[in-house]
């Protein structure tokens, strides 16, 4: 259940938590909580082992969502070499 802030005495808004769980994840994917684990072990969403726990933030959640697990690189683009010949 999520905590709630009071901003008013008549309205309560709710604190997302800034990290996200395997069963909100399965549910985003529309998968099961086994194949996020599977993505978890193969490090394809990005998160931290810690014991038997899995520790994965909103924050790095969400940008692997948005570019689909691609590395953005900083948004500096590799151009290719070129060779000139006369």
């Amino acid at each position: 259940m999520a905590a709630l802030a009071t901003q008013s005495a008549s309205r309560q808004v709710p604190i997302q938590s800034s990290r996200i769980t395997v069963p909100e994840i399965a549910l985003r994917l529309n998968v099961g909580r086994l194949t996020v684990y599977e993505m978890l072990e193969q490090r394809i969403i990005p998160a931290i082992r810690l014991g038997r726990r899995w520790i994965i933030t909103r924050h790095a959640y969400d940008q692997w969502e948005r570019t689909c697990g691609v590395t953005t690189d900083a948004g500096l683009v590799v151009q290719p070499e070129v060779t000139v010949l006369n």
